[in-house]
């Protein structure tokens, strides 16, 4: 999967995908989706990232593969690709390799600086353990991109290790609930108590919340009640493919 990775970046044989975010209030003005990456192999079949993530992780590929999916989702937003229309709040997700990458920052730093998108449009997703294992570099690259516009989310909140001590001192704008909570809210009331604590949380502290793995209206409307602000599930909406750029932008 290693040499397979390396060529599929040489030639340019990624794919990015769109998921949107449902807002689940009318209040609810900024439309939130999130940017994935797919490989298509030696036979253009597309390849899931469970596939090939794990071998980018062990042998280091993940700050490359990052930079990558930046460079083209700028591109896409760039080019108005119809796939992105009417999106305000574009999601990438970052490694934790990404953030220890000294390198890393300061070629994001310049890829925003070269292209005419907004930094306020990209918010940056860090999963928990990520953020929490790599703490002191998560904040310094969080806090140095905020400085220049960019938005930060923590992904799979509650399955790492869970304090809300975290929320208070990274200065991040969303939290995404882990939909190993989320899925069962309607039928065990501990899945239930943990969903509505972190929501009461980020509501207290400012931070918006997003519900993922929501599969059906029952639970939507479970999240309406208790005042999640957005979902995100195979159920609402499907990962779409982003065409290509044919031009690349310099």
């Amino acid at each position: 999967w290693v040499q397979r990775v390396n060529q599929a970046l040489g030639e340019d044989r990624f794919r990015l995908f769109f998921q949107k975010v449902l807002p689940l209030s009318s209040d609810e003005r900024e439309h939130y989706g999130e940017v994935l990456v797919r490989l298509v192999d030696e036979q253009g079949k597309m390849v899931l990232p469970m596939a090939f993530i794990p071998a980018a992780e062990r042998y280091q590929m993940m700050p490359e593969i990052d930079r990558w999916v930046l460079g083209a989702t700028l591109e896409a937003l760039c080019e108005r690709s119809p796939a992105l229309a009417d999106v305000s709040i574009c999601a990438i997700n970052l490694s934790g390799q990404s953030l220890c990458d000294d390198h890393f920052l300061s070629s994001v730093v310049d890829m925003l600086g070269a292209s005419s998108v907004n930094p306020g449009q990209i918010c940056f997703e860090i999963t928990e353990t990520a953020a929490i294992t790599n703490l002191g570099n998560a904040g310094r690259l969080i806090r140095q991109l905020k400085d220049i516009g960019c938005r930060f989310a923590l992904d799979d909140f509650g399955v790492g290790f869970s304090s809300y001590g975290y929320l208070k001192n990274l200065p991040i704008d969303f939290v995404k609930i882990d939909g190993h909570f989320v899925k069962d809210i309607l039928d065990d009331p501990l899945d239930l108590a943990i969903v509505e604590s972190i929501n009461h949380i980020g509501s207290v502290i400012g931070i918006r919340t997003i519900a993922e793995w929501v599969e059906n209206e029952a639970i939507l409307e479970k999240l309406r009640q208790i005042g999640v602000d957005y979902a995100q599930g195979y159920a609402l909406s499907i990962p779409e493919p982003i065409p290509a750029v044919v031009q690349r932008v310099a």
